[in-house]
This record gives structure tokens, C-alpha cells and sequence, in this order.
């Protein structure tokens, strides 16, 4: 896999010119995810993934700040497609059960 230099120390592009943790498979997109979902600070991003350094990580962060709209466009497709995924599978029978039963 071709890997290409950016001006962020941290991050390369893997060969569908996606923006990753260099010397890592772990994607940009995912740690600015986990920071959006959970509110996570840079130290917690850290504390769950403690195979990245603090530099990986703001290095990351610094990407997406400078990248937000390019990024934010690739989150809501992803989402998009998940909740077609889910609207295809339709509720679950555990689901039904506990809806009949009043529970959510």
C-alpha cells in the first residue's frame, strides 16, 4: 500500500485516499467520530486507544479542524447508509418483544 506525506506529521492517506494515523489502520474519521459521540478530549481519545501517542491523536484533530466540511460530508453519508441498513433489517424480534411488553 502507497502511503502519501501530508503536512501533518501523524497523518498519511491510505490507497483510497483516506486520511489515517500514520504506522496505523485507525482512520481519521474514527477518533473525530468518537469525539463528536461522546464528547471525548484528546486525554480520552488516548486513554481507549493507548496504542496511539497524544501527538497522533492532536495531529488527527488538527486534520479534521482543517478538513470539517470534507470530513463532516463523509460522517453524514456513513450515517446515511447505516440508517438504510437499519430500515433494511427492519426491528429485531427482541425489539418486538420488549415494545409489546411496554419496554422501549
Amino acid at each position: 500500500m502507497e502511503l502519501v506525506e501530508t503536512c501533518y506529521e501523524h497523518i498519511t492517506f491510505d490507497s483510497k485516499d483516506v486520511p489515517i494515523i500514520a504506522g496505523t489502520k485507525t482512520k481519521v474519521i474514527e477518533l473525530v467520530v468518537e469525539r463528536l459521540a461522546y464528547g471525548w478530549s484528546p486525554e480520552e481519545i488516548h486513554f481507549q486507544h493507548r496504542y496511539l501517542t497524544l501527538g497522533q491523536i492532536y495531529s488527527a484533530l488538527a486534520y479534521y479542524a482543517d478538513h470539517s466540511v470534507e470530513l463532516d460530508k463523509d460522517i453524514n453519508k456513513r450515517l446515511d447508509k447505516a440508517e438504510k441498513f437499519r430500515e433494511t433489517l427492519g426491528i429485531s424480534s427482541l425489539a418486538q418483544k420488549l415494545k409489546s411488553k411496554g419496554q422501549k
